[in-house]
């Protein structure tokens, strides 16, 4: 792996990360047409990476297989990385995800990224019906060294999976007297230092989901480092946090696209559907006090102003943890301004348009 180098005046890689938001008003066709938009207008405003999550049973996130938008994506980008933040393993069979994997790579080579994650993206049902067993979260270290294993179709002689081939692949290509295809590159996801440990022990690049909550990403990153071991991937730790931002011009626009995703979030706490509701319905809710503290919480963690205002938020979080790269998690309801988010910070840190 090759660490990308600063974005434009930004002391760390810049990137975007799109949760496929259909707001409430708005098809998933729309979203999907809008997803391409976005993924071109960062590659031109000179992004390093455009990274789609899964999430399943959501109104409000229409990628239940970020695979499927990222073969399309292939197509519409000629530069920027693609991939998946995360693919959440345990609800798949390691050797499907090497094969999809390895047919996005044969389509884009040296541009897939494959985040990781181990969370159901979903609900507690939705999570049993995707066959998620209670063991399932115990077993993530063995499925991504089976994943590993499939994708560099190295597995010891004794493997029981020795002669299983994931394809397009290296086997393919040695049968076929081809050159061995580039691999996407593998991260870890997470928000703990389970997964920051998992990360190190494996010396694989981590990326921290600091969208989710208020989790402790400077113990994280630390042990991370401490973890540590050189790999056939990576000679020193490398690492990304993922941070929600609403960026606009008018930072009072900004803070309505944000309580707009504060109260998505509202509602998953009440075991309601994840929906992303119109601003002006976000005002007119009638709060208890106990639900006013919690919008208001999330409106805050999601960093939203304008976009030096976000930069600044951004910078800090950078001073904190010395990530080698930032990703934009863009929230709010609207798609325009989940765009103009993108364009203000690529615009403040001086990215050279394309």
């Amino acid at each position: 792996m090759i660490p990308l180098p600063p974005s434009g005046t930004a002391p760390f890689a810049l990137s975007v990360l799109d949760n496929a938001h259909t707001a409430v008003g708005r098809t998933a066709q729309e979203s999907f047409s809008e997803i391409i938009t976005l993924a071109q207008l960062a590659e031109r405003r000179g992004y390093q990476r455009f990274w789609m999550s899964e999430h399943h049973a959501m109104p409000a996130a229409a990628t239940s297989s970020p695979q499927m938008m990222l073969s399309r994506l292939t197509g519409e980008t000629q530069r920027i990385r693609l991939g998946a933040g995360g693919i959440m393993l345990p609800n798949h069979p390691p050797l499907v995800i090497a094969e999809q994997f390895g047919m996005l790579e044969a389509l884009a080579p040296g541009r897939i990224d494959l985040g990781l994650g181990r969370a159901p993206g979903t609900d507690a049902p939705t999570a049993a019906a995707l066959r998620r067993g209670r063991s399932a979260n115990d077993e993530f270290p063995q499925q991504v060294l089976e994943l590993l294993g499939f994708l560099g179709d190295d597995f010891p002689q004794d493997h029981p999976y020795r002669n299983v081939h994931a394809v397009p692949g290296p086997w393919q290509a040695e049968q076929n007297r081809v050159s061995r295809p580039t691999s996407p590159q593998v991260w870890i996801l997470g928000s703990s230092p389970y997964s920051a440990q998992l990360a190190g022990r494996l010396g694989r690049p981590y990326a921290f989901a600091l969208q989710f909550g208020d989790a402790d990403i400077v113990s994280a990153m630390r042990l991370y480092r401490e973890s540590f071991r050189p790999s056939e991937m990576l000679d020193e730790p490398h690492s990304l946090v993922s941070v929600g931002v609403v960026a606009h011009d008018d930072p009072e626009e900004a803070r309505r696209q944000s309580a707009s995703a504060a109260m998505a979030m509202l509602r998953m706490l009440q075991r309601k559907t994840y929906s992303l509701l119109p601003p002006e319905e976000v005002e007119a809710y009638p709060a208890t006090p106990q639900e006013q503290h919690i919008l208001d919480a999330y409106t805050q963690r999601f960093v939203h102003g304008t976009g030096a205002e976000v930069a600044n938020v951004l910078e800090h979080l950078h001073a904190q943890t010395s990530v080698d790269e930032v990703m934009l998690v863009v929230m709010g309801y609207s798609r325009r301004v989940q765009a103009r988010t993108v364009e203000l910070i690529a615009d403040h840190y001086e990215l050279p348009e394309l």
